[in-house]
């Protein structure tokens, strides 16, 4: 009998431990980029993937803090197979430099997050076999500045820019959810030259740190929040949901797993062709 519990206990811890996995994906400077992949228990028929991009102003947070890993076990629970990615940190390191010049480094901090959003992507299609996901079915979500990330790998993915270039030929996420999250242009013109993918923006209407409407920055930059982008989507029949929370503020940026139940509608929604219009 206590042989059997052994057994028992043994399995269990197996499979305990092997229900999250981290990988390293890429090499940055001396930097070595890692993500954590968790198996869902009750995986979905469609071997969607959940890739979570953690916030913290792109000088702090971690894909293994407290509340990234709430966030993908309350994906995991919905059946998803999820990656929680590392990416650099550009401002915990930057220069200082004077005020006008800020943007400067934002952007920077911003390019650097899509290169390595990039390479993560790349990485689970190139093993996604093994991984057990389908990558015509990844789903990109992210919080605040993890928000921004994913927003702006998909603009740069839509516009072929350089920072997108190491995606796999032909890849487009089957869905952007950001969380407080925004677009940076330097133009003050957002434009879209291929479609973006379809997006639902979960956003506080008194957001004051990424600001849900535009904020004007230097000359001729432009950070473009969740209401500007919906415009943008609306006028060209780009598929979106918008999801306001009047009177909040950047606390929306850690809305799950409280928002888990919208999250799913819109990617089933998404996944199953309906209109995205809304």
């Amino acid at each position: 009998m206590k042989k059997i519990l052994s057994i028992l206990v043994c399995v269990m811890l197996f499979l305990c431990a092997s229900a999250q996995q981290t990988y390293t994906f890429a090499h940055r400077d001396t930097l070595e980029l890692k993500l954590d992949v968790y198996q869902p228990a009750n995986p979905r028929p469609d071997h969607a993937c959940v890739v979570y991009v953690f916030g913290g102003g792109f000088f702090s947070g971690a894909r293994d803090n407290e509340h990234s890993v709430a966030a993908c076990k309350a994906y995991a629970d919905r059946g998803f197979v999820v990656a929680s990615i590392d990416y650099r940190l550009y401002l915990a390191h930057a220069p200082k430099v004077p005020l006008l010049k800020m943007y400067t480094l934002f952007d920077t901090a911003i390019r650097y997050s899509v290169e390595d959003c990039s390479a993560a992507i790349s990485y689970l299609c190139s093993h996604a076999a093994e991984l057990g996901i389908d990558p015509a079915r990844i789903i990109f979500t992210g919080s605040s500045a993890g928000a921004i990330a994913v927003l702006q790998t998909d603009y740069a993915r839509a516009n072929s820019l350089p920072a997108a270039a190491v995606l796999p030929k032909g890849f487009k996420p089957a869905a952007v959810i950001p969380y407080s999250g925004a677009i940076l242009c330097r133009n003050n013109a957002l434009r879209y030259a291929t479609p973006p993918a379809p997006t639902c923006f979960f956003h506080g209407t008194d957001d004051r740190l990424v600001n849900y409407r535009r904020f004007r920055g230097a000359i001729h930059t432009s950070l473009f929040g969740a209401s500007s982008l919906a415009k943008v989507f609306k006028k060209n029949s780009y598929p979106y949901w918008i999801m306001r929370f009047d009177g909040n503020g950047h606390e929306v940026s850690i809305a799950l797993p409280q928002t888990i139940n919208e999250f799913c509608a819109f990617v089933d929604a998404t996944l199953s062709g309906a209109d995205m219009q809304y």
